[in-house]
């Protein structure tokens, strides 16, 4: 019979924070798309391709990682011993295949798109993050892209509001990447890593993840200026971009490291607190 703390550890592999966060994506993509509240289905699809694509590749990552996450993170599942890497191995396989089906029961581009964005997460896995900035930008499109995945549900991927969100999501994603990469430079030197604080410093890496987060707050008002959005999303703005602000400013002055990976979840968290009151606010509208 399955512990409870085995059992704690397979959820922790979900990293369900992360994966809540990309199915959210692509319904609030849809939402946007269509301008309205999608069908339930259609919701209910989208969210499953964000949700269980998303676990997939987090699932692998703790495979690829272990090396790393016995210096960065000995308290995940696979290196505090609690996972065997086979069952890593099963779990990635089965969520993908749940989300693939997914995909192929909204229609066939949607398909395609859940098996490039898949295949990339492998390859960035098992390589490419070792190159610091390709690997950060590969992760970025692939969290921008959930938004723009729910425009291809509703069958309006072009939508402008949608591709404003999804610049959002890249630009918040990227800075929260190559802060992390600052807060992991240990293990990533066993790796041979390209990462931008391995190259230029720590303080400087956390120098640009604010300048990048400045971005964001900027780039947040572009969908009001242009007319397509109402009082539900400033309200959302609002919210986030004072969590980005405060959270930015910690992470530059906080001395202690766990402090810094804290303040940078606080960013992503609360993002995803926004998305998810932007989507109450549209079906209450």
């Amino acid at each position: 019979m399955t512990d409870i703390p085995q059992i704690k550890s397979i959820i922790q592999l979900f990293r369900p924070d992360l994966s809540l966060a990309a199915g959210i994506c692509v319904i609030v993509g849809e939402i946007v798309a269509l301008g309205n509240i999608p069908p339930i289905m259609d919701m209910f699809l989208g969210f499953a391709v964000g949700f269980f694509i998303s676990s997939s590749t987090l699932i692998l990552n703790d495979y690829f990682d272990l090396e790393t996450d016995k210096i960065n993170a000995p308290d995940r599942p696979l290196p505090s011993g609690l996972v065997k890497p086979s069952h890593v191995i099963i779990l990635s396989a089965i969520t993908a295949i749940i989300g693939l089906f997914a995909a192929l029961s909204i229609n066939l581009l949607a398909l395609g798109v859940a098996i490039i964005f898949w295949i990339i997460g492998f390859l960035y896995n098992w390589k490419l993050k070792r190159t610091g900035l390709l690997g950060n930008l590969i992760v970025s499109s692939s969290v921008a892209i959930t938004f723009i995945f729910g425009g291809i549900v509703v069958e309006n991927p072009w939508n402008t509001m949608v591709w404003c969100f999804s610049a959002i999501a890249f630009f918040i994603d990227l800075g929260e990447e190559i802060g992390a990469d600052a807060l992991d430079m240990e293990g990533d030197k066993e790796i041979n890593s390209q990462s931008i604080a391995l190259k230029i410093g720590q303080n400087a890496a956390f120098q640009i993840t604010a300048i990048i987060f400045a971005v964001v707050v900027l780039i947040s008002f572009i969908p009001l200026i242009l007319g397509g959005m109402g009082l539900n999303y400033l309200i959302m703005i609002i919210f986030m971009d004072i969590i980005i602000v405060f959270s930015t400013f910690k992470v530059l002055k906080s001395d202690n490291q766990k402090d810094k990976r804290k303040y940078l979840r606080w960013i992503y968290l609360g993002a995803t607190l926004g998305l998810l009151g932007f989507i109450i606010g549209q079906i209450f509208a």
